[in-house]
């Protein structure tokens, strides 16, 4: 299991290096990636409230919020009320935020071809599989 755990990790952070400088070329950085694609994955309206996306991007409440800060200054989202709920807000996409969030994603794409290259299509298709059923069983646990 230790194979697994190490070589999944190199193969993540493999990719995630490629997919950074990717994502800086357009000025965002990697958990700003992760927000836009969260709201792009909703759907039309590309809306949520703060706190899902928190949960969805995998950051804290207060690294969402800086990153929300950061993408509302750059003109990428918008905040808005919620007129259902007077304490929360939503987050949504901007028209601009729709644009670079599809140049992020066609770039991060681009990121994972290149450091897979050469590895035979096949042997990657075996290993999402075999990636997948452990998850399935491993995923379902809490660990502190």
């Amino acid at each position: 299991m230790l194979e697994v755990s190490k070589r999944a990790g190199r193969i993540a952070m493999l990719v995630q290096q490629a997919v950074r400088a990717e994502l800086a070329e357009l000025g965002l950085t990697y958990a700003e990636f992760e927000v836009l694609t969260v709201l792009r994955r909703e759907g039309e309206p590309y809306r949520l409230r703060p706190s899902e996306l928190t949960r969805s991007a995998f950051l804290t409440s207060g690294g969402t919020s800086n990153v929300l800060q950061r993408l509302q200054r750059a003109g990428y989202i918008e905040r808005e009320a919620n007129t259902g709920d007077a304490r929360s807000r939503f987050v949504q996409l901007t028209g601009e935020g729709l644009q670079v969030t599809e140049r992020a994603l066609e770039a991060s794409g681009a990121a994972h071809e290149e450091v897979m290259a050469g590895v035979p299509q096949r042997d990657v298709r075996d290993a999402a599989d075999a990636l997948r059923e452990i998850l399935l069983v491993i995923g379902k646990r809490r660990f502190r």
